[in-house]
């Protein structure tokens, strides 16, 4: 049997309602070989994943997801195989951290301005102790638990989401500055998820372009989101650029899309690849 990886996924140290070591558990379940955890702007999951994968047969790749924008319009970026205890590069994350926190602070202000009275240490309670990245999953989820919304879904509808009333617009590094932190603990960057790029104004060919000139190594070619149309077209990008193919669930637990690990598996044929292409080799 062909070993399978998932190569997206996300943890409660970020935006999941799944912990590491719940990851782990369904990774199993699902049959996978490897999984990449790729947290918003923190590496915090990787190591209780990697203990909790000890005994199960399963590769924790190390990884993280930040975030940049290009021409006004925002990428995410996907590091592989990176030295996730680099303390320089731990140093960074931490200072993205902040800035979400002061995000956070800014979306609370304005829930509360609409007569929405949520705290900002009740979040980081409700968030954990453990937290790596305070993000708007974690508002979304003080909002239901005080009864303010139906289900998660209708915060992002009705209040949070990119063109409601208490969105904050989030700090985002240049394409070359994410692509640098990557690669500067041993990573490959990966555009994620290019379906979401904008393309009113600019063909996805020509930014998919520009972002190799800025260092970006592949693309996540299938995601969850994707219909097999798309797949081919990204996977021809991929090829006419000489760029390496990933895919992954880009699971965020019971939240938003409620998209479950293993949803998108790729071949470990991949996952070799991009460790020959890393400069980073860990145990």
């Amino acid at each position: 049997m062909q070993k399978i990886a998932d190569l997206h996924v996300h943890t409660n140290i970020s935006d999941s309602t799944f912990s590491p070591e719940k990851v782990v558990g369904l990774a199993k379940l699902a049959g996978l070989g490897g999984i990449a955890i790729t947290d918003h702007d923190t590496c915090a999951g990787i190591t209780p994943a990697i203990i909790a994968a000890k005994d199960m047969d399963i590769e924790i790749i190390p990884g993280v997801e930040l975030t940049a924008e290009i021409e006004d319009d925002e990428i995410h970026m996907l590091g592989y195989f990176i030295d996730w205890q680099d303390k320089e590069f731990t140093k960074k994350l931490k200072e993205l951290c902040r800035v979400r926190e002061e995000r956070a602070k800014e979306i609370l202000k304005r829930l509360n301005e609409q007569g929405i009275d949520l705290k900002y240490e009740e979040l980081l309670a409700l968030a954990g102790p453990g937290i790596g990245s305070i993000g708007r999953l974690h508002i979304a989820n003080l909002l239901y638990r005080k009864g303010k919304i139906a289900c998660i879904r209708d915060a992002f509808t009705k209040y949070i989401g990119n063109d409601s009333p208490a969105y904050v617009k989030k700090f985002k590094l240049s394409p070359r500055e994410a692509s640098d932190m990557i690669k500067s603990v041993g990573g490959v960057s990966v555009l994620a998820h290019p379906k979401t790029i904008n393309t009113e104004n600019k063909p996805l060919k020509d930014t998919v372009e520009m972002l190799v000139d800025e260092g970006v190594q592949g693309i996540e070619v299938y995601h969850s989101d994707n219909n097999t149309r798309e797949s081919k077209e990204f996977k021809e990008m991929a090829e006419e650029y000489g760029l390496l193919i990933t895919g992954g669930s880009d699971c965020h637990g019971l939240g938003k899309k409620e998209v479950l690990l293993g949803k998108v598996k790729v071949p470990y044929e991949l996952v070799e690849k991009l460790r020959e292409a890393s400069g980073f080799k860990h145990e």
